[in-house]
């Protein structure tokens, strides 16, 4: 069994305060809430990756659009620390298949990301820079999209979002597409750039539970209510959220072998069918 990491919760980053949402009339959002609270772990940084998992159609892309400042909600608000309402621009957004401008070298990607966020031409260079030692990637900032594979333009396209967006970034369908040693190599990137700054927040949607569980702090699982006899009640909230750190599930390796990892695996995989 893994031994819970100590931790401390600090500052709340983000707050989904009452957000609902319909589409012609239909409800598919209703009551969300949920908060990123700042996670602090003796002697080293820490930032935080939360999960958003649901099935297909209980409203996942509605809220991560709300959660990107792309869509305002009907009702209620998602807000960054102190109680700045979210708008565009506050959120790295990171598409499933990382578009990069094609006709642009890495270094032409990220400098442009940082120029739209207000950055002097050194300004972004200098940035750009730091990211590609960062990312151990000094020797790709000439080369374009074109010439990557494809970890490396998901390192690109999460530089370009880091040269907007400081501290948080949203991932559409991270894990989607890849095979299983791509899915960890993935996993070990988005660890690894968290645990670069305290206040680094990924906010993973996600279909595969596996590699969310690998890879979260916290999991979001996103349905909808049913009534007695079993129908759905239009309109998902979060309907349980998962600590993983005091799962003895965060910040380990080699968990998936570990009994409580296949536990709560099957314990979402379960629930799913009733979301």
């Amino acid at each position: 069994m893994q031994t819970p990491e100590e931790y401390t919760l600090g500052d709340t980053l983000l707050t989904i305060d009452g957000v609902c949402m319909s589409y012609e009339g239909v409800p598919v959002l209703k009551d969300v809430n949920a908060e990123i609270r700042n996670i602090m772990r003796p002697n080293q940084k820490q930032g935080q990756v939360v999960g958003l998992l649901g099935p297909s159609g209980v409203g996942k892309t509605t809220l991560f659009r709300i959660l990107a400042g792309l869509m305002k909600p009907d009702s209620g608000e998602v807000r960054i620390g102190d109680g700045v309402q979210i708008k565009r621009g506050s959120v790295g957004v990171v598409a499933q298949h990382y578009p990069l401008f094609a006709h642009r070298t890495v270094m032409g990607n990220l400098v442009v990301g940082g120029r739209q966020a207000g950055m002097s031409r050194s300004e972004a260079e200098t940035k750009a820079l730091e990211l590609l030692k960062r990312f151990d990637m000094e020797d790709c900032g000439k080369k374009y999209p074109v010439q990557l594979s494809g970890g490396q333009r998901q390192r690109i396209a999460i530089g370009q979002q880091f040269m907007c967006s400081e501290h948080f970034l949203l991932m559409d369908e991270p894990f989607s597409g890849l095979d299983l040693v791509a899915v960890s190599k993935v996993s070990d990137f988005i660890t690894e750039v968290a645990g670069s700054d305290d206040l680094k927040t990924f906010i993973l949607v996600t279909h595969d539970v596996a590699a969310a569980i690998e890879v979260c702090d916290t999991i979001w699982l996103l349905g909808r209510d049913r009534t007695p006899d079993g129908q759905i009640i239009p309109g998902a909230r979060v309907r349980a959220t998962y600590n993983l750190i005091d799962r003895g599930l965060a910040w380990h390796n080699n968990l998936t072998s570990t009994p409580e990892f296949l536990a709560l695996l099957k314990e979402i995989r379960d629930i799913f069918p009733s979301l």
